[in-house]
C-alpha cells in the first residue's frame, strides 16, 4: 500500500520507480519528468490483445505532446524482454517501454491489467488514472476518449471533468499464468 491507502489519492505524488529500458538503460520517473509539465505512464503489454491497437497512438504520443513524458511499462507475468522486443519489431512501435520483471512496478501503483494509464503533474501528483478510450474504434460514433481530454484539460489548468475511468484489458498477474502446464 502506498500512503496507507489501497490506491493512490489524486492529488498526491505517485510513486517514483527505476526499470531498464529494451537497451538495458535504467530510466526513472522522476528523470523522466526533468523539464516536462508532467507523464503518461501506460502499464502496456506486447502479448495483450487490448494493447495493440494503441501502438500507433503511443508512437505519436512525444510528438503531440512534447511537454509531457510517456513511459509504457510491460509489468505482464512471465513477458520477456525478447517478448517485447519481438512486438516492437513486428508491430514497428515507436514508443518508450520499460521492462517491470515480477510486476514489481505494477503492484505499488495497484495496477491488475494492461492498458492502464496515469497522467500526472511535474510533482508526479496524480491528475488521471484509468482506460485511454472506450475500446471503441476512433471513427465510431461509439468513440469516447478519456486520457486525451484529460491532458488537454490538465495542459490548460482546467479541472478535469473525469479524472478516473475503469480499465479494462488483460490480466497482469493471473492463477492461469502459474498453474502446470500439464493439469
Amino acid at each position: 500500500m502506498q500512503n496507507g491507502h489501497e490506491k493512490q489519492n489524486f492529488g498526491e505524488p505517485l510513486g517514483d520507480f527505476s526499470l531498464r529500458d529494451l537497451r538495458g538503460n535504467t530510466v526513472s520517473l522522476s528523470q523522466s519528468l526533468e523539464g516536462k509539465k508532467g507523464a503518461v505512464v501506460v502499464f502496456w503489454s506486447s502479448i495483450c490483445s487490448h494493447c495493440v491497437r494503441y501502438g500507433e497512438d503511443l508512437g505519436a504520443f512525444e510528438s503531440l505532446h512534447p511537454e509531457l513524458a510517456l513511459l509504457a511499462i510491460a509489468s505482464r507475468h512471465g513477458e520477456t524482454v525478447a517478448d517485447i522486443n519481438k512486438a516492437v519489431t513486428e508491430q514497428k512501435l515507436r514508443f518508450k517501454i520499460l521492462h517491470d520483471p515480477g510486476g514489481k512496478v505494477a503492484k505499488e501503483w495497484h495496477t491488475q491489467q494492461t492498458p492502464r494509464a496515469f497522467l500526472m503533474d511535474s510533482k508526479r501528483a496524480l491528475i488521471y488514472r484509468g482506460a485511454i478510450d472506450n475500446y471503441q474504434y476512433k471513427d465510431t460514433a461509439l468513440y469516447a476518449g478519456y486520457l486525451e481530454p484529460a491532458i488537454s484539460q490538465f495542459l490548460a489548468g482546467e479541472p478535469l471533468e473525469k479524472p478516473e475511468t475503469a480499465s479494462f484489458g488483460c490480466a497482469i498477474q493471473s492463477v492461469y499464468y502459474i498453474l502446470p502446464k500439464a493439469l
